[in-house]
């Protein structure tokens, strides 16, 4: 880890910036600490043709090897760097646009160049973005989160069909119908002196037949089609509840890390 300490021996001897495994990227140009802490955060190596382009590499993880700076990056990375000019202001984009590069955390803003030289900062802003994005370019200091949302709606559909059809049946009815017929019953009756002429008007002894005429009463059936009723098909709408269910996908976003409110770890 590069100290305070470290900075003048740095910049007095004239030392080089190396890659993480000894190959030298450039010579050291300046080293840019922190305002709040007072500790290196960047340095410049002299890279390009002739050492004509100063490029900003991170100090994070970076140790002293002699008079040299090892850091935890090779020199293509550090030359493909984005190019920002170190003899201005760096403003807050520019701050930005190099923690996005090497994906290393924002400590927030940089003072000036140590050991004695112009000051510059940077970017001297209330509040720059906090952290970066380890997944990959960083884009926002926030993330958004996203929920799905369920729907349900109504589609008709056919279920069935209906139609009417009229056919013949037999069907066996009975009904009880009174009936009269006329049967014969022989009377009797003693002479009197009421039928005493009757009695005596004929021969007195002779052979005669007297006839009646039995009558009686037949059902007769007899069928008529006669209309009873009217049958037709109509509609009506039947309003029923269902309940439906489906899965639905919810972000969620949680925190990891020392000295985070508990009630915040997971939203």
């Amino acid at each position: 880890m590069i100290t305070k300490q470290n900075i003048a021996q740095i910049l007095d001897n004239g030392g080089k910036v190396l890659g993480p495994d000894g190959d030298k990227i450039g010579s050291i140009g300046q080293v840019y600490v922190d305002d709040r802490t007072g500790e290196p955060s960047w340095v410049t190596a002299n890279t390009g043709l002739f050492g004509t382009k100063e490029s900003f590499a991170p100090l994070d993880g970076a140790t002293i090897d002699g008079d040299d700076i090892r850091i935890a990056f090779d020199k293509d990375t550090v030359k493909d760097a984005p190019s920002i000019d170190p003899e201005g202001h760096l403003s807050e984009q520019e701050q930005a646009e190099l923690y996005r590069y090497y994906s290393v955390s924002d400590g927030g803003p940089a003072g000036g160049v140590a050991g004695g030289q112009t000051d510059r900062g940077l970017g001297d802003t209330d509040r720059g973005a906090v952290g970066h994005d380890t997944s990959g370019p960083t884009t926002d200091e926030a993330m958004t989160r996203s929920e799905e949302e369920l729907h349900v709606g109504k589609e008709s559909r056919e279920t069935g069909r209906a139609r009417l059809r009229k056919y013949v049946v037999t069907e066996n009815e009975t009904r009880t119908v009174p009936v009269e017929r006329e049967e014969v019953r022989v009377e009797r009756e003693p002479i009197t002196d009421a039928n005493r002429d009757e009695a005596l008007d004929g021969p007195a002894i002779s052979e005669e037949e007297h006839e009646v005429t039995l009558h009686e009463e037949r059902p007769v059936v007899d069928k008529e089609t006669v209309p009873v009723e009217r049958v037709r098909l109509d509609k009506e709408r039947v309003t029923d509840e269902e309940t439906v269910s489906d899965e639905v996908r919810k972000e969620r976003i949680e925190t990891d890390g020392e000295g985070i409110d508990p009630r915040e770890r997971r939203g």
